[in-house]
């Protein structure tokens, strides 16, 4: 089995949904994972989610949202909602693309700061294949490529967040002592195991560090 992990970002609009805008620019509500989505037979959409904020405030946007068709909360500081709603088109596509495929997300699927999703799909090159076919026909999403490979039971999803140069430089830097109070190594340390500059060091364990952190947030 394999795993593609990808960055979707909806194409000028900040959001994938309507409604899913709606609930973006809201700044008392934070949105912080989805458990479990699904298109039913009616063509409409299941979804399970992670957020924070103003219940109050949520329950306003759902009750007052035409794509709405039902919803239940529960919970307090990070609160829980399972909600049924009319999807765009684009999102149906997306999601009956799922449905036929053989393909699977790999839960929870993350909202970033900037309210992008992070998705990990599992299956085949040959369905990751459609996947590519699809997003190259939509002009709605943009997917950027963050992993692959193949599936480990046992690796934890923050590996699969970082590319293996950025993960081969992360070895580096522990095995060294970068991260040791005091800090036994410095960038060029690092740079001449495994073949870089410290410029370029520095960017690796930035980015790793950004996305690491991200992950551990949320």
């Amino acid at each position: 089995m394999r795993y593609l992990t990808v960055l979707v970002k909806p194409d000028g609009r900040g959001a994938f949904h309507p409604l899913g805008k709606e609930l973006a620019d809201d700044p008392s509500i934070r949105r912080r994972a989805i458990h479990h989505i699904e298109l039913l037979d009616d063509d409409t959409v299941l979804l399970f989610a992670e957020a924070s904020g103003s219940k109050e405030r949520y329950k306003r946007i759902m009750e007052k949202s035409p794509y709405v068709i039902s919803y239940l909360i529960a919970g307090e500081d990070r609160w829980m909602a399972v909600s049924q709603f009319e999807p765009t088109e684009d999102v149906r596509r997306s999601l009956e693309l799922q449905r036929k495929s053989r393909l699977v997300f790999e839960t929870p699927i993350q909202f970033t700061s900037d309210n992008h999703i992070k998705v990990t799909y599992l299956g085949t090159d040959e369905e990751f294949n459609k996947l590519y076919e699809y997003t190259e026909e939509t002009e709605k999403f943009e997917f950027d490529i963050l992993k692959i490979g193949d599936y480990e039971a046992d690796e934890s999803s923050v590996n699969r967040i970082i590319t293996d140069r950025q993960e081969e430089v992360l070895e580096a830097a522990v095995d060294l002592g970068y991260y040791n109070e005091p800090r036994q190594a410095s960038l060029e340390d690092i740079g001449e195991i495994v073949g870089i500059s410290p410029g370029t060091v520095g960017e690796h364990l930035r980015k790793v560090e950004e996305r690491v952190f991200t992950e551990l947030v949320h």
